[in-house]
C-alpha cells in the first residue's frame, strides 16, 4: 500500500469477493492490523484480515489512443509514407 509509485492491486476474500484497489486512499488498515476498510463504488466494507486469501498486483491499464490520433509504425527505409 505504500509503494512509490502506487501500484493498483486486488484483494480476494474467502467468500469469493474481489476488490480492486486503484488508489491508496481506497484502503485503510486498523492500527492492530486485524481489520481493513475498503472503499469502492458500493460504499465501505469492513473486512477481517483472516478473510483475505489472496493479494495480487493488478495489470496496468492498456494505453488508450486519443481521439483523432492514429498509431502507425514509422515507414521503413525505401517505403513511402
Amino acid at each position: 500500500m505504500r509503494a512509490q509509485p502506487f501500484r493498483p492491486f486486488h484483494v480476494k476474500l474467502a467468500d469469493g469477493r474481489t476488490f480492486r484497489i486503484d488508489h491508496p486512499e481506497f484502503i485503510a488498515v486498523s492500527p492492530n492490523g486485524r481489520e481493513m476498510v475498503i472503499y469502492d463504488d458500493e460504499g465501505m466494507s469492513l473486512i477481517e484480515m483472516l478473510r483475505v486469501v489472496e493479494v495480487r498486483m493488478a495489470k496496468p491499464p492498456e494505453p488508450q489512443e486519443k481521439p483523432g490520433t492514429q498509431t502507425k509504425p514509422a515507414p521503413t527505409e525505401g517505403e513511402s509514407p
